[in-house]
């Protein structure tokens, strides 16, 4: 049941990403949330059965649904990274290609030792007595505790330089992270109880494993589909702010204009049918002008001069109520452009 939670929780992650990245260059999360749900779905019990027919019935759907699974997982690992910058030389490592091919040849090792039998949905309970089923898995569920590590320390440090809604994608892969850390500390306990025949260990260290397992791709899947909204939320509350700097300045601009025509002058047309931001840095730039230029008479009020430094901080990207406010020095006779 859990397989197939986690199959239906990818599936909508790719269907959420094909519509809130639709038009992006940068396809790796897509690439990874797609791989992993074939995984998963190789996984569940019905697909598994029906495919393991045509594969001679010796559970080699196990080995191209687990091998897919730690290729989603590099792929997603890649994919925090190339959103991060300044990644430190181990989680590069971690990351990288050489990590993958390592834990993919030790894991197609082991399983080729593993005596197999006739297919079964519970290969680790029914097989994982076998020394080399239990390396098999242990290989796997390191490679994803490193992974997740390093994607953990990735959430982190981007959670750390976010604010407001831009935090909860960073801190829901964080947490999704440490589950998932959590969960393969739990399989491998489980696979060296297993295998010593420690199976009142293996049982109660077994309860925590549904719960870490759902809240991993839980978190996961959250964390990556909350970044495109977040980023559209974050643009639509942006541009509601530019347009009201942009209506609160008007005055002060038609005045500026009328006192120091500028390039706005002859262009007024077009300027009005520009990008909201690029309408409002001309604003703050003629103003300005209009303010400097010591052959026309222009003054601003205490407070029309504390909206216009609220608008270049603005601008700046700054919400600091002391950041100072862009000069804009200009020779007497030219535009600012």
């Amino acid at each position: 049941m859990i397989v197939v939670l986690v199959a239906a929780f990818m599936w909508l992650l790719v269907a959420a990403l094909l519509i809130l990245r639709r038009g992006r260059a940068e396809r790796n999360i897509t690439y990874a949330a797609l791989t992993i749900a074939i995984a998963m779905t190789l996984n569940t019990d019905q697909a598994y059965r029906i495919l393991e027919r045509y594969a001679g019935s010796t559970n080699l759907v196990t080995l191209v649904a687990d091998a897919t699974l730690m290729i989603g997982v590099f792929l997603l690992g890649r994919a925090v990274m190339k959103a991060s910058e300044h990644q430190p030389r181990a989680v590069q490592l971690a990351l990288g290609r050489l990590t993958l091919v390592t834990a993919l040849i030790s894991a197609i090792g082991t399983f080729l030792l593993i005596d197999r039998g006739a297919t079964t949905t519970n290969f680790m309970l029914e097989l994982g007595e076998q020394p080399a089923a239990a390396a098999y898995s242990m290989i796997q569920f390191s490679y994803y505790a490193i992974v997740l590590s390093a994607m953990a320390a990735l959430a982190a440090r981007q959670l750390r330089s976010s604010e407001c809604a831009q935090r909860m994608p960073p801190a829901s892969l964080l947490l999704g992270s440490i589950c998932g850390v959590a969960l393969s500390i739990v399989v491998i306990t489980m696979d060296l109880a297993h295998v010593v025949r420690n199976l009142n260990l293996m049982a109660d260290v077994a309860i925590a494993y549904e719960p870490l397992h759902l809240l991993t791709f839980l978190f996961l899947c959250l964390g990556f589909a909350s970044q495109p909204a977040a980023r559209t939320m974050q643009a639509r509350s942006r541009d509601r702010m530019t347009r009201m700097l942009v209506h609160d300045l008007e005055p002060i601009w038609a005045a500026a204009t009328k006192a120091r025509p500028g390039i706005s002058h002859t262009e007024h047309t077009s300027l009005n049918a520009a990008a909201p931001e690029t309408l409002l840095h001309r604003q703050v730039v003629e103003i300005r002008d209009a303010m400097i230029d010591t052959r026309v008479e222009f003054d601003v009020s205490a407070g029309d001069r504390e909206l216009i430094e609220r608008a270049e901080r603005y601008l700046l990207g700054t919400g600091s109520s002391d950041a100072a406010p862009v000069a804009a020095p200009v020779r007497q006779g030219q535009h600012r452009r």
